[in-house]
């Protein structure tokens, strides 16, 4: 599913076809999405002007005078601007009408994802008061993500050291991909209980996630089967995975073959190696 890099991927995809735009029309042909888009949320949109499309973890946040839309990518969920003239494709479910003649539509095969209103405060809306620090800076309250500050999150915290950076309360947006990925660059062994690691070591492992989102972002993200951004184009960061979908693969460092396991449900890729 996108991450926050696909996400981020995405927002400067749509943001110049809707900053400084009015909204003309929401069309909306299928409110059967996540959660069942709001009944009047079209008229909440319609003939507002954008102030900008901001990205609050994996929430794409489009802010008018009259409040905020939020849109949730869901698992196979893309937005890309079209113009009138294109040809609805299967799974197309809204589009956001501007008065420059571009449309940004929204298709999503598995309708996991969401168009909401969160009104003039989204920071209060329930889907996002609870959640973490950003972890890049800029974003929000990223400033609040430092060593000393995950350091002290994982103190006594007996679960890995994986779970605890990809729980969104403790900070956003370090999907499964990320974690695998800035854990290799940390050196860290993802097993290793929260509590367990070093300040040292945590700082590593934060400057290991800020690197690894930016240099995701810097080429669109990771495609690994539905997600385009809004281009159309798929992210190009899978060719530079270190270890995740690499098992049984050389690692690029060291040459050890890569082991993949299974944590919390989830896939996990490390090089016995490089990470202890």
């Amino acid at each position: 599913m996108p991450e926050l890099p696909e996400v981020e991927t995405t927002r400067r995809g749509i943001a110049p076809a809707l900053e400084g735009r009015t909204i003309t029309e929401v069309v909306v042909r299928d409110r059967r999405l996540r959660w069942p888009v709001p009944r009047g949320l079209e008229a909440r949109l319609a003939g507002q002007p954008v102030l900008r499309v901001r990205r609050r973890a994996k929430y794409l946040l489009v802010e008018t005078p009259g409040g905020t839309a939020m849109v949730h990518l869901g698992m196979s969920g893309s937005m890309r601007i079209v113009n009138a003239a294109e040809a609805l494709r299967k799974h197309d479910h809204f589009d956001l009408v501007t008065d420059s003649g571009d449309i940004v539509r929204f298709n999503d095969p598995r309708r996991f994802g969401s168009l909401l209103w969160a009104g003039a405060t989204p920071a209060t809306h329930p889907l996002i008061r609870d959640l973490g620090p950003e972890p890049l800076p800029g974003d929000f309250d990223a400033d609040e993500f430092t060593g000393d500050y995950l350091w002290t999150t994982a103190r006594k915290r007996k679960v890995t050291i994986k779970q605890h950076i990809m729980n969104a309360n403790i900070v956003v947006g370090v999907g499964n991909i990320y974690a695998s990925e800035a854990l290799f660059r940390a050196g860290i062994h993802p097993s290793r209980q929260a509590g367990r690691v070093s300040r040292a070591r945590i700082e590593k492992l934060v400057a290991g996630i800020q690197t690894v989102l930016a240099d995701a972002i810097r080429v669109g993200g990771t495609t690994l089967r539905d997600y385009s951004g809004g281009d159309g184009k798929p992210g190009y960061f899978r060719q530079k995975l270190n270890v995740y979908e690499r098992g049984g693969k050389p690692c690029r460092v060291c040459g050890t073959e890569i082991t993949r396991t299974v944590h919390g449900q989830r896939a996990t890729y490390y090089c016995k190696t490089c990470q202890t």
